[in-house]
């Protein structure tokens, strides 16, 4: 329990998918190993089965056949936000959009949907390299929408690592601001329909990044205690010897992965003090809760029962506009680089990361 002294509120093993708050509905995190691809297709060394979430393995190939990932599948209600840290992701959706893009290790791409009254996507992993590994690692989060916008139009967008700002702690600590405002930095713009759009929800995703002896200070958010935030700890070997010993507010977190509760209203300092040890990485989730019914049902997210039911007779009706892709898993060629064709008003724009690198990403 914390103490006027102390932000923390409650620490617990990190879960899979991890325990959220709202706004947020869900987080995962994939970690994912994958060998060098075949030098024709980019296909994973083996195929899938179709359900393949076997964390005790290398590498999941998830719902993919010969590239891992995740063929189309629909939405209703919510956003998709997906930080790729290391990698490379595809997408295509529904209204004809599609787009590459992904991380170096350090800094994330994110993509941010809107899946709204309805839309259809797919997320597919490429193994673009045939001469050495191709490493993913990526978060999916879930950020409710409220009523009023649940059936706004469905699109998305693309924040650039590019277009993104760090922190910097001590010690080589930095924080990534992936989303919402920190210390006086502010990301790129949400979608106009998200409940992330009005400051004073506070929503907020920061990548918080310790190397042995890295000291990051989270402010205390300017909304106060009415926010929920939470830290997650993604990264780090778990053995006694090696495993960063992260401390928040002076309290030494169990080792290994973990989610801290934490009071929104205070600020907290983060630590990784094993000197001998390696680097840490913390997510932090923060927002003002939306404070409504969640009605969830696979892939849809309403307030009831009967909106539920009503996301599955329009789905099967409407197949939310179809399907313009000739495969269910798309993936684009080896040698394109980062990009976003996102429809708007019924055309199709290109955008560009703002500073193109030449090597594969």
């Amino acid at each position: 329990m914390a103490t006027s002294a102390s932000p923390v509120l409650s620490v617990a093993p990190l879960s899979f998918p991890f325990a959220t708050t709202d706004p947020f509905l869900f987080c995962v995190y994939h970690k994912d190993a994958y060998p060098t691809g075949s030098t024709e297709h980019m296909y994973a060394p083996r195929r899938g089965n179709g359900a393949d979430f076997d964390w005790s393995a290398p590498y999941r190939m998830y719902h993919g056949d010969r590239v891992p990932g995740f063929p189309q599948h629909p939405h209703r209600g919510f956003e998709t936000l997906t930080v790729v840290v290391e990698g490379t992701c595809d997408h295509t959706d529904s209204l004809g959009g599609g787009g590459r893009y992904g991380g170096d290790g350090r800094r994330a791409d994110l993509q941010w949907m809107t899946a709204g009254s309805g839309c259809v996507h797919g997320e597919n992993f490429p193994l673009r390299h045939s001469d050495k590994p191709n490493t993913l690692r990526l978060f999916q989060l879930w950020l409710n929408l409220p009523a009023c916008s649940k059936m706004a139009a469905p699109g998305y967008q693309m924040l650039w690592a590019e277009q993104m700002q760090f922190i910097a702690g001590s010690g080589g600590a930095e924080c990534q601001v992936v989303a919402g405002q920190l210390g006086g930095v502010v990301a790129g713009a949400p979608p106009p329909e998200s409940w992330a759009a009005d400051p004073a929800h506070d929503v907020g995703v920061f990548l918080v990044t310790l190397p042995p002896g890295g000291r990051f200070e989270l402010p205390a958010v300017v909304h106060g205690a009415r926010v929920n935030r939470s830290a997650h700890i993604v990264e780090g070997p778990t053995d006694a010897v090696r495993a960063p010993r992260v401390r928040i507010a002076g309290a030494a977190v169990p080792r290994g992965r973990a989610t801290i509760t934490l009071r929104a209203d205070m600020p907290a300092l983060l630590e990784n003090d094993n000197s001998d040890g390696e680097t840490a990485q913390v997510l932090i989730l923060q927002g003002v809760p939306i404070g409504e019914p969640v009605a969830q049902r696979g892939p849809f997210v309403m307030n009831n029962a009967a909106e539920i039911e009503q996301a599955y007779a329009d789905y099967r009706r409407t197949q939310f506009g179809g399907w313009p892709w000739a495969d269910d898993a798309v993936v684009f060629a080896r040698e394109q680089g980062r990009f976003a064709d996102i429809v708007v008003e019924g055309k199709k724009v290109r955008t560009l990361p703002p500073v193109l690198k030449s090597e594969l990403r």
